[in-house]
């Protein structure tokens, strides 16, 4: 069993009201009113903040924000299988082809998920302005900073999938107007400026405290983000720094510059990417963070010590109080590994939860795996059958003494690449994600890995593109040697990984190339998969409608529908009786 930070637990312990909050679109006073005496200990403090981080645990899940990221990119598919299995309505069919509706289970859950989370983060907040003369300088700063960047995140989450969206900084404050993308991005950026050199600093001794926790590394890694993707969300020098504050908020006043309050001045397109590569140096210059020498260690059941992930969901394997209902009641959601593995594989590990085989990687984006690569499918085509580690699964199931099993129709298990059908796959087609280690013990509970987010892997490679892009590097070379370290763990098992690296990829750190299988866009592929990167990464290349399966090509897709069941309940003008919100074009 691993290790259970405290922090964990409350988040943990909070989950009751995730059930509740997840499903609703109107703000309810979460944060009861708090005695002086109650936050005058900081323990009492991080249990109220934790509160807070609730939200995010359905935002792993394949009916929420990873599943459509990874299902309407190139890394990822779920085809019907013969037999009827997953088609649910043609829904995933419908992600996997880019026609889907406004109806989207999914969608409506992101929406759900990540308003009740920015609400009940404001209502927490309000309770600490109300109270800060109870508390210390230094304890009220910090959890007020830890608190606003995690709403930050939240709409962040919001704002990458829907692109207008509402948007409060004051819990009193109802905002009902959509704002534009552009001014969305400059109300985060600014709240993350402000916030991030005052954040909590991450080091061997403290990594598993803040584990599951926004700090210092997560804020300049998200302000890298969103850097780099400025112009994806339609930012320009001109709009983000004529965007105006619409909302009151507790350190600022309606009406003002957010980018002028925190000095930040983008004055042509280049600026943008020069701060994407400042953010991304402060998570270099403080550390922190390492490239761990194996890939794997990032994902172990036991990764909550990685030195590499910034920020992660943290999973502790506790069931519910009365685990005996149904294997779902668990507090647990993480099930990756189980979407994606044969139904077989229960039974070849003695596993107490079902496998699912619905999951797997579009044909085309394996290739852009070399096969030395540890990070893909297998050593020169022998398949995941060795004693190796490998980022994909394919290759036959054996049994444990090495004999090759048998399908329910008689035939060997074999997993390969390519997939027969989107609407009668075989049950043996697709190439299964299998680099989180697959938690085969206990019963009525999903995985204890913890779900990655952030990764300084990512950091680097986004400081790389974003110098490719054209921005000025304020500390020049301080990455090379991590990125070296990169090339070593991908080829571990080669005599000279950094000259095999290079031979494989010799363009993956060099160039902009908009071909899915070359450049840093497919370095990124590789290095990311299922990590919630790969469609912004896409639609920031133009290639997000160019994708293996895709019918509906319109770029209008490059942002989902806001949900139907959201627009009914919209805000109503009483002057003209029309609703304030309207859909996104091409919906």
């Amino acid at each position: 069993m691993k290790k259970i930070v405290k922090y964990a637990l409350i988040s943990a312990i909070a989950m009751p009201m995730l059930f509740v909050s997840c499903d609703m679109l109107d703000e309810e006073n979460f944060g009861k009113p708090t005695t002086d005496a109650m936050l005058q200990n900081e323990e009492n403090v991080v249990s109220l903040v934790g509160q807070a981080y609730a939200d995010l645990r359905f935002m792993h899940d394949h009916w929420g924000y990873w599943g459509v990221n990874t299902l309407t990119a190139d890394e990822g598919l779920c085809p019907i299988r013969k037999g009827g299995d997953w088609n649910d309505g043609g829904y995933w069919k419908y992600l996997n082809t880019h026609e889907w509706n406004a109806y989207g289970e999914a969608f409506k859950n992101i929406w759900n998920c990540t308003v009740s989370g920015s609400v009940l983060c404001n209502n927490l907040l309000q309770t600490l302005y109300m109270n800060e003369e109870s508390m210390s300088p230094e304890t009220y700063a910090k959890f007020v900073g830890e608190l606003e960047v995690l709403r930050s995140y939240y709409y962040y989450l919001l704002f990458d999938s829907f692109g207008r969206i509402p948007y409060m900084e004051d819990y009193s404050d109802r905002n009902e107007a959509l704002l534009e993308p552009y001014v969305v991005w400059a109300h985060l950026v600014s709240t993350l400026e402000r916030n991030a050199p005052n954040m909590a600093k991450v080091d061997d001794a403290n990594r598993t405290q803040y584990a599951g926790r926004c700090t210092q590394g997560f804020a300049y890694t998200l302000l890298a983000k969103l850097y780099l993707n400025a112009e994806s969300f339609g930012c320009t020098p001109e709009n983000v720094m004529a965007a105006e504050r619409t909302c009151d908020v507790h350190n600022g006043k309606k009406g003002s510059k957010p980018m002028e309050e925190v000095g930040i001045k983008i004055q042509s397109t280049e600026d943008f990417y020069t701060n994407a590569i400042r953010c991304a140096n402060k998570v270099i210059e403080s550390g922190a963070y390492i490239i761990e020498p194996d890939y794997f260690t990032n994902y172990k059941i036991d990764n909550i010590g990685s030195r590499e992930n910034i920020f992660t969901i943290v999973e502790d394997g506790l069931t519910s109080t009365y685990p005996e209902r149904d294997e779902y009641a668990c507090k647990n959601k993480l099930r990756i590994t189980f979407l994606t593995l044969h139904y077989k594989f229960q039974q070849r590990f003695g596993m107490q939860l079902d496998c699912w085989n619905g999951f797997c990687a579009r044909p085309n984006y394996m290739s852009i795996f070399n096969d030395h690569d540890v990070r893909g499918a297998g050593y020169e085509g022998k398949g995941t059958m060795d004693s190796k580690q490998w980022g994909w699964y394919l290759g036959p199931l054996c049994d444990a003494d090495g004999k090759v099993m048998l399908d329910t129709d008689g035939e060997p298990i074999d997993i390969h690449v390519e997939i027969e059908s989107l609407d009668a796959a075989d049950r043996r087609d697709g190439a299964r994600m299998y680099k989180y280690e697959l938690d085969k013990e206990g019963k009525y509970k999903y995985m204890e890995n913890d779900f990655v987010l952030f990764r300084f892997a990512d950091v680097l490679l986004m400081k790389k593109e974003a110098m490719l892009r054209g921005g000025q590097d304020d500390a020049p070379g301080i990455e090379d040697a991590y990125i070296n370290d990169i090339k070593k763990r991908t080829f571990a098992y080669s005599t000279d990984p950094v000259a095999a690296f290079d031979a494989a990829y010799p363009d993956a750190f060099t160039t902009l190339s908009t071909d899915l299988k070359g450049g840093i866009l497919a370095e990124r592929g590789r290095e990311l998969s299922w990590e919630n990167a790969r469609r912004r990464d896409l639609i920031r290349f133009g290639q997000f409608e160019k994708i293996q399966y895709v019918k509906n090509t319109s770029e209008s897709r490059r942002w989902f529908p806001i949900p139907y069941s959201v627009l009914q309940k919209a805000v109503v003008d009483p002057k003209t009786g029309k609703k304030l919100w309207t859909q996104n074009p091409g919906y």
